[in-house]
């Protein structure tokens, strides 16, 4: 239809002089219809009389679906789209459509980025101004809506009739295609997509599609490694809200998620799920399709495949050093501090990361959660069970890329690497000396404490660290699980077991720089190089005399005490070496000859 009443400041056209002048006081400013009750100009007289109603409690369109009352046609027909469910509104961006055209202005701000409200203390910005007045209750504290039932107070009058909903069960919007309820229309929303297979908020980093503006939200924090969430007890920050929720029972000790069939209690929903697996044997199989291995988890898998691609999109800004996790990443730069925000409620040691306070207070339980399915032994750590159970098998899948050296755990590669490398990262804050493994340090730094934290329960005896003391406890039970597959032989410990196997083979690879001669343990080499060196490293405290070997002073210092540990079993003399007794009782062995040759042929008269 042609327009030719045409604007002079604008060029818009107009079907209507009358029209066009109304346009005009846009411009103009002008507003001569004046309310009488409050001064408030109109530039049209529809506008006066339907603001004219704000003054009284008239409402005299009445809505025909469900009797509500409303002050103006407009605001009749905005509501009588809930029941219609019309959206004329269509964005352009993602074709999502609105019943008002005020949600789609608010909605295409995520597409724009406009954030037109910006709070003035910590200036961050919002899409609608009722945003920014909820968010301004963070800096006051000030919770005006309080739930009647259990008194918890909240920021936004919404977010009360939300909450009041989880007290009576109500969930009034319901999907369509599967009748599933839900107690916001929101949620609702974000389900629907679900029956869908589209996506139409994207990533502008990485191009990663999402059914909702949150979610890509969140998602972007990966990219823009922002943590708005910060932890009141420790300073840890998080990127989203339940994170740090969950984090916080760390520190309070709460467990509100308990099982229903042992009554063990968690701190997230998620860890007891998968604990529930032990009770039906359930074993959900997300398999890595490179090594096979099986995961609990997706998120499980997810971050096991990050090991095969060499992905560490986590990277420390002190050293360098990557990470496959943003948890590892946080636990790793406590490293450069002295932080150690985690404590022992039973002996108040400190540790830098939950885990490590879990697996200490074993020791005060006791608990070994984790048993080997072959050998039945019991573990503290899975990593440890996952390690042992190697020795079950030939398996050993880390080859070291220098001598073509093969190992059964990634870790044991990476610290004979350092063999190559000369690199020893760990040093005694005492004497200085470095070690290529953190737990080689601090076994050292007990030679200058004294401490021997591992006690055997039966004779008493301390030591350093927990594998010598598991090796020393098989004395007392004669353990040994470690089998020659040649002759049948047993050992306590693998070494022994690995240095016995050299005698069924003409193996020596244990060679003398000074001589060539071979030999088939690193120990014979040592006590060999003594003829070279002279070495004499072992002294007698009573005389002063020194010897190459320690077993040569134990049985020198015989002298000095008359020990005589060696009784023979025959006639009970007593000798201070093992080799005197053996002498000994060929004695015995030739007497008992003779008397057998004087039995079978008895001398006759």
């Amino acid at each position: 239809m042609e327009k030719p009443w045409k604007c002079g400041d604008c060029g818009k056209g107009f079907r209507f002089p009358s029209e066009l002048e109304t346009h005009q006081r846009s411009h103009t400013g002008e507003k001569p219809f004046t309310c009488s009750v409050c001064g408030k100009g109109f530039t049209q007289l529809p506008g006066l009389l339907s603001h004219n109603l704000t003054h009284t409690s008239e409402r005299p369109f009445k809505c025909s679906d469900c009797g509500s009352d409303f002050k103006s046609s407009q605001d009749l027909m905005s509501h009588q789209r809930i029941h219609t469910e019309e959206r004329p509104f269509s964005c352009s961006h993602c074709t999502k459509r609105f019943k008002w055209s005020s949600s789609l202005r608010r909605h295409q701000r995520v597409h724009t980025g406009e954030k037109p409200f910006t709070c003035s203390d910590c200036g961050k910005g919002f899409t609608q101004l009722s945003d920014l007045w909820t968010h301004q209750r963070v800096h006051t504290g000030e919770r005006p809506y309080t739930c009647s039932d259990c008194g918890k107070g909240f920021t936004h009058s919404t977010i009360l009739r939300r909450h009041q909903r989880v007290h009576t069960g109500e969930k009034p919007f319901t999907c369509c295609v599967c009748g599933k309820g839900f107690t916001t229309s929101s949620n609702l929303l974000t389900h629907k997509v679900t029956h869908s297979n589209e996506r139409p908020f994207k990533c502008s980093d990485c191009g990663s599609g999402f059914k909702s503006a949150a979610d890509l939200m969140i998602h972007q924090r990966i990219h823009t490694e922002e943590r708005p969430f910060s932890c009141s007890h420790c300073t840890k920050r998080f990127k989203w809200s339940s994170t740090l929720r969950t984090h916080q029972r760390v520190h309070t000790g709460e467990k509100p998620i308990t099982c229903s069939v042992c009554e063990k209690r968690f701190t997230q929903l998620s860890d007891l799920r998968i604990h529930q697996r032990v009770h039906t044997g359930e074993r959900p199989l997300f398999q890595c399709s490179d090594c096979e291995k099986s995961f609990k988890s997706t998120k499980d898998l997810l971050r096991h495949q990050r090991t095969h691609m060499a992905v560490r999109p986590f990277t420390c800004s002190v050293c360098g050093k990557g990470f496959t996790q943003s948890s590892h990443l946080l636990t790793h730069q406590l490293v450069h501090t002295d932080q150690r925000p985690f404590q022992c409620s039973d002996c108040e040691k400190r540790f830098k990361s939950k885990y490590d306070l879990q697996v200490h207070q074993r020791t005060h339980t006791g608990e070994k959660p984790f048993t080997c399915s072959v050998c039945e032994r019991r573990f503290g750590r899975l990593s440890q069970l996952q390690t042992h159970q190697r020795v079950h098998s030939d398996k050993r899948p880390f080859q070291c890329s220098d001598c073509e050296k093969s190992f059964k755990s990634k870790q044991d590669l990476v610290t004979h690497q350092r063999v190559h490398t000369g690199e020893k990262p760990f040093t005694c804050s005492v004497c200085g000396m470095g070690f290529t493994h953190s737990s080689h340090c601090l076994r050292h730094q007990r030679v200058h404490t004294g401490e021997k934290p591992f006690i055997c329960c039966v004779c008493g005896k301390g030591f350093t660290d927990s594998p010598h003391l598991l090796i020393h406890e098989r004395i007392h039970t004669g353990e040994k699980p470690f089998t020659c597959s040649t002759c049948g032989k047993r050992f306590t410990q693998p070494p022994q077991l690995i240095a016995h196997q050299l005698v069924h083979t003409d193996q020596r690879p244990f060679k003398c720089s000074d001589c060539e001669k071979s030999f088939k343990s690193s120990k014979d080499l040592l006590r060999h190089q003594q003829i070279h060196t002279g070495e004499r490293s072992f002294t007698c405290s009573m005389c002063g005399k020194r010897f190459t070997q320690s077993s040569h002073l134990l049985r020198h210092q015989q002298v000095h005490t008359g020990e005589r540990s060696f009784t023979c079993s025959v006639c009970g003399k007593r000798f201070a070496w093992s080799a005197n007794l053996l002498r000994h009782q060929q004695v015995h062995k030739s007497l008992q000859g003779l008397d057998s040759a004087v039995a079978a042929h008895p001398m006759q008269d």
